[in-house]
């Protein structure tokens, strides 16, 4: 059934954690393309180290992750020591000094290549969501948007993910737990401190998740480049989630199969057939961020 529009829902925070968040001694993040397994001290646990000061920013200011360091760089310590403490002001719990150091001695913590802008930041992981989460999450919200990923590999591309989906006002970004990137500091990176503000739901089987979504009243809406209905033609109002799947084989058939409708992004141009997932979801929920502004 295809769920009716209302009044647009006050913004949800995100929830609080089903445990108090403890660094994880088996959820070290899997090394991704430019992130060399390097080994850990004995202080990092099953801390990670984030860098970049829009990602550590973010972290720093979020009440779920316990700092463990935060290293600035020593010529910008002017600059980012205040903007940490006034982040500390707001948190129930302190946080360690600012540690200056030089552009090498953080380079030398991170894995090699990283861009830290000159802020490393070592904090607990997060603890991400299951379905179950996400459906008290949601609630019964007239309007709300929902991200699932189809074996979407690239730590890049999820973050990029995440940051269109905090522009947008998505809800979650759905995750199997198997054949998909962890919260790792190049995706903190390129979500740009949205890895913070969005949170992952990680599911056992991404089928299933949506049989669950559906059964909650959320409308789930494919994309597909061979579907004969444009997004712009669709319905995106009410309860939506976008499904997307990877680059190269798209939608898995079982998560075609799951749909309530395939739907394709028009592109007149006619210079290339396809875009890539991070950019196709950007378009998708400005289409719907769109279509629901328009109904009001």
């Amino acid at each position: 059934m295809r769920p009716a529009g209302g009044g647009r829902p006050a913004p949800s925070p995100r929830p609080a954690p089903r445990s108090t968040p403890q660094p994880s001694q088996s959820a070290a993040p899997r090394p991704g393309p430019t992130e060399p397994r390097r080994p850990r001290s004995a202080e990092e646990g099953g801390a990670i180290w984030l860098y970049g000061v829009h990602a550590a920013l973010a972290a720093i200011g979020n009440p779920e992750r316990r700092i463990v360091r935060i290293v600035v760089a020593r010529e910008q310590m002017p600059d980012l020591a205040p903007r940490v403490a006034a982040l500390a002001a707001q948190r129930a719990t302190g946080l360690p000094d600012c540690e200056p150091a030089s552009r090498e001695e953080i380079d030398r913590l991170l894995p090699r290549g990283a861009v830290h802008q000159g802020l490393a930041v070592l904090a607990s992981e997060l603890e991400p969501l299951d379905i179950d989460d996400l459906l008290r999450l949601i609630g019964d919200q007239p309007r709300l948007r929902l991200v699932a990923l189809d074996q979407v590999t690239d730590p890049h591309n999820v973050g990029a993910i995440l940051r269109s989906a905090a522009a947008f006002g998505a809800t979650a970004v759905i995750l199997p737990e198997r054949h998909a990137p962890a919260a790792s500091a190049v995706m903190a990176k390129a979500a740009s401190g949205a890895l913070e503000k969005v949170p992952l739901v990680r599911v056992v089987n991404l089928a299933r998740a949506l049989d669950s979504l559906k059964a909650a009243n959320v409308w789930c809406v494919g994309l597909a480049g061979s579907a004969a209905q444009t997004i712009a033609q669709a319905d995106l109002t009410g309860r939506v989630a976008l499904v997307l799947g990877s680059e190269g084989e798209g939608l898995r058939r079982l998560t075609r199969e799951r749909c309530d409708l395939l739907v394709r992004i028009d592109m007149p141009g006619g210079g290339v057939d396809s875009l890539n997932v991070s950019n196709a979801a950007a378009v998708a929920l400005y289409e719907a961020a769109r279509t629901r502004d328009e109904a009001g």
